[in-house]
């Protein structure tokens, strides 16, 4: 089973500060690149995997899907999410996707087909150092320790929380499962700000060292 950290009250109390829950999708950088992967919703169904306080799910029946379904491990997370006002399009289940099985009416295989599965992880950079924090070279230069990329597994961080259990996956892997189970890759975006983004956030200006978040769309023609 995953690491269900969401549930601790205190990371949760603090979880929730985040500009990206406070403001929602708004306060999320990526969220226009993001977007830009996502088809056109008229009248189609959208499955969110991991959907969090269902921030897309809201957006994606603003955006004419006929049928959303949200899907989280935290309880924390599905409370918030349904206090935002009823929709009967939108529902929700807990589940552990790595276990993961879906409602009946549900089938993954009707999601998918024809359809497109877009993501957003943290970039394997990100997620490769044993000590995940940028550190002063010789010169005096802030540099991202990359180290032990190739040794995919979990990496244990402190994040708001100590004892914070993250899974590391190469590029190469992403892909090769996407495409050994039949996909098409369409795009691919290892997301960094815009020079006119770091301009209004500066703090941001680091990242251009490191991605933050790798950015997929792949699509499944047939079964």
């Amino acid at each position: 089973m995953a690491q269900n950290i969401y549930d601790d009250p205190n990371f949760f109390k603090q979880y929730i500060q985040l500009p990206r829950q406070v403001k929602g999708l708004n306060g999320a950088p990526e969220w226009e690149d993001l977007k830009a992967m996502i088809p056109d919703l008229k009248g189609l169904k959208l499955l969110d995997l991991g959907c969090g306080f269902g921030w897309i799910c809201r957006w994606a029946r603003e955006a004419g899907a006929r049928e959303v379904h949200g899907i989280d491990l935290s309880q924390n997370m599905l409370e918030k999410a349904k206090e935002f006002p009823a929709d009967s399009a939108i529902t929700y289940q807990q589940a552990d996707l790595e276990t993961l099985k879906l409602l009946p009416q549900k089938s993954i295989k009707v999601w998918l087909l024809g359809g497109a599965f877009v993501f957003n992880v943290e970039h394997p950079t990100w997620t490769a150092p044993r000590n995940p924090n940028f550190i002063l070279d010789s010169e005096g230069h802030n540099v991202w320790p990359l180290d032990s990329y190739l040794s995919e597994g979990p990496r244990i961080t402190n994040w708001m929380a100590e004892g914070v259990i993250k899974q590391h996956r190469t590029i190469s892997t992403y892909l090769t499962i996407l495409l050994n189970a039949g996909f098409i890759l369409v795009a691919i975006n290892e997301w960094g700000p815009s020079t006119e983004q770091i301009k209004k956030f500066p703090d941001w200006s680091k990242t251009r060292d490191r991605p933050p978040f790798l950015l997929v769309k792949v699509v499944k023609l047939t079964l």
